[in-house]
């Protein structure tokens, strides 16, 4: 996900939504790419439904400028 970390509401809105979800949440990274502008990723494993579902709550976010949910199957 891409936003503006100046959007404080998005952080706690973010946190709550992947504590829901820490079930298939293997990781995130959070990277600074200007004074303003940050990407967050998010690396998950699970059934693709819950994956979709936590994707959607997460993008759908007010003030988030570009998320994506890219998938895997690992069989």
């Amino acid at each position: 996900m891409i936003y503006d970390h100046h959007r404080k509401e998005i952080l706690s809105k973010s946190n709550e939504i992947q504590h829901n979800f820490h079930n298939v949440i293997l990781s995130s990274q959070h990277y600074h790419l200007s004074h303003d502008i940050c990407l967050e990723i998010i690396a998950v494993k699970g059934k693709a439904k819950t994956l979709t579902e936590l994707s959607d709550k997460l993008i759908t976010i007010k003030g988030i400028k570009h998320g994506k949910l890219v998938m895997s199957k690992t069989d």
